[in-house]
């Protein structure tokens, strides 16, 4: 195919209602137009275009010298990434689920977030990892996991989840952008959500959080696959309670957005962090400290976090019983002490 050929193909869907998997899609077929130096490789991600067609006519578009298949082998396909960006190029590597990219870690850990510091910034890694993460699909052992606490307490990289289509193509061009490596985790769940969206589009940049749904009596913070229960439960709550939620959508774990989640929280009061990931050690552990160091004197009540159960992923059939609910969200708006005054009886039950 000639690049004439490559270019008369329409860079975007046409304007109309476009699922998370297309907007993916769509941004890393602008960025391959845009950039020679973009790169995408992976398991499956040529030929088949990816298990969940997010690289879909990609390798067909732009070649196999673009866009190629690769061994089943993670740390080779993270350490193959690493040197071709300290070699000028723009990888994006996919770890074709979560729980799979864990063969890779060490070079993620040990190279891919340390190349720059300790080079003095002679060397960058303008590399993006894209995963495949979380519940929600009925997977099954190593196919949903949630594994965002194990990068977020990793310095030297950044980490982002987007939650929306429009987010999806934009924090994606971003990150493909940045000269620092940057880990995509995508909800899998959520692939096939859609809006109605123009492509292309830009949004709030990495470490910026983005209200929601605005409230006044309590704050839900969330990230990623559990947004949609966030404005599901924020909705169940001004129904049946009167409770007005503000839902903030995290977007960025790191850099993290310290300004838009104090404000919100120091205007409610209140606050609620709901994460898919299991709860001791978690993403939702630090942003309860965070909450908690920086809006101590506004709480009326102590944060409250629901998430996934402290248990390795469960079989499909118990699938429902770990993933938060909108129920568990709603009981832990139940304890934030509406009336103001300490509860004894969840007093006493936080001693135990």
């Amino acid at each position: 195919m000639t690049a004439t050929e490559t270019a008369a193909r329409p860079a975007t869907p046409a304007p109309g209602p476009t699922t998370f998997a297309q907007a993916l899609n769509a941004a890393l077929r602008d960025a391959l137009r845009e950039d020679p130096d973009v790169l995408v490789f992976g398991e499956d991600v040529g030929t088949l275009g990816g298990v969940f067609r997010i690289t879909d006519g990609l390798a067909r578009d732009f070649g196999p010298e673009r866009c190629f298949d690769t061994p089943l082998a993670e740390a080779g396909i993270v350490g193959f990434g690493l040197g071709l960006a300290t070699q000028g190029f723009r990888p994006v590597v996919e770890m074709q689920f979560d729980a799979f990219g864990y063969p890779g870690f060490e070079q993620v850990v040990s190279h891919v977030a340390k190349m720059r510091n300790r080079t003095q910034g002679r060397l960058t890694v303008p590399m993006v990892i894209r995963m495949p993460y979380a519940g929600g699909i009925g997977g099954v052992e190593h196919h949903c996991d949630s594994s965002e606490a194990y990068y977020a307490h990793t310095p030297g990289l950044h980490v982002v989840s987007p939650a929306t289509p429009a987010d999806a193509y934009s924090l994606l061009r971003e990150a493909i952008g940045s000269d620092d490596p940057v880990v995509f985790l995508e909800p899998k769940a959520l692939y096939w959500s859609k809006t109605e969206l123009e492509l292309p589009v830009r949004t709030e940049p990495i470490g910026t959080a983005v209200v929601r749904r605005e409230g006044t009596d309590v704050t839900l913070l969330s990230y990623g696959p559990q947004l949609p229960r966030a404005l599901e439960a924020a909705e169940a709550a001004e129904q049946e309670e009167g409770w007005s939620v503000e839902v903030v959508d995290l977007r960025s774990i790191v850099p993290f957005d310290d300004a838009t989640v104090t404000a919100s929280v120091r205007k409610t009061g209140r606050c609620v962090v709901l994460a898919e990931a299991s709860g001791f050690a978690g993403v939702s552990a630090e942003v309860a400290a965070r909450v908690t160091e920086r809006c101590f004197h506004s709480l009326a009540a102590p944060v409250q976090r629901v998430s996934g159960l402290d248990i390795p992923y469960p079989p499909p059939v118990l699938e429902h019983r770990h993933l938060p609910g909108v129920d568990r969200v709603l009981d832990a708006m139940e304890r934030l002490q509406w009336d103001d005054r300490p509860d004894p009886t969840y007093l006493e039950e936080d001693r135990r």
